[in-house]
């Protein structure tokens, strides 16, 4: 099987979108939001290297061109908010200030988590940027000397998470205002959460949108300066 793969340059690429293709089957079967296709996927992925013993650094230059993709796909979220920019003057003071708190409990979560399980400094640094867009997360994680792969692994799974929860936590705390469930999805779940937004309306998807780009800056600029309270 390596050897059959070995022949196709971007075997990587048919892989992955077969095994996002299976996820979304199962999602739409079951109908259960626990078997998110990208979640889905990525174990299906896993299963498949693990099976044929292939080692991930193959598949990740033979899947880069899934990866070239992640950065237009980000940008292409700034659509829903044009056409939602009267609310966002409306709002801006009060979304930039939600935004920015959302990125500091991020932080400092990781920070709190670090000091209680006494983690590793590479591994600490590679959770910090858990809740922003992977196409930024990553490099923040290899910037400051963690592992870019696990951090993507650790955002997938951050933004599944708050995909899955969202809903049910908007219900608990009573949050009906759809800028906020917005900013919250944006802003902790980056992209995959985005999605989950927009299945949840226009506003709190345009909303998302923005929050994902603005959290990933402030993410940028202060994960470096929580990198120096990590033991």
């Amino acid at each position: 099987m390596t050897e059959l793969l070995q022949q196709c340059a971007s075997w990587g690429v048919f892989v992955t979108l077969v095994a996002y293709a299976i996820g979304v089957v199962i999602n739409r079967k079951t109908g259960w939001a626990l078997f998110n296709p990208l979640l889905l996927g990525s174990i299906f992925v896993i299963v498949f290297l693990r099976c044929f013993a292939i080692p991930y650094a193959e598949y990740s230059v033979s899947a880069a061109p899934v990866n070239w993709l992640m950065a237009p796909a980000t940008v292409s979220l700034a659509i829903p908010l044009y056409e939602k920019w009267e609310l966002l003057e409306k709002n801006v003071g009060a979304i930039l200030v939600s935004i920015l708190a959302g990125v500091i409990t991020s932080l400092g979560s990781v920070l709190a988590m670090v000091w209680i399980l006494n983690m590793e400094h590479a591994h600490a640094v590679t959770l910090l940027p858990k809740s922003v867009t992977t196409a930024i997360g990553m490099d923040i994680a290899e910037t400051l000397g963690g592992t870019a792969p696990l951090a993507g692994a650790v955002i997938i799974l951050t933004g599944i998470a708050g995909s899955l929860l969202a809903e049910s936590i908007c219900k608990i705390f009573h949050i009906t205002d759809p800028v906020a469930k917005g900013l919250a999805l944006g802003t902790s779940s980056h992209a995959v959460g985005t999605s989950k937004a927009l299945q949840m309306g226009e506003v709190e998807g345009a909303i998302s949108g923005l929050a994902i780009a603005v959290a990933g800056v402030l993410t940028a600029l202060l994960a470096p300066m929580a990198a120096n309270f990590l033991p």
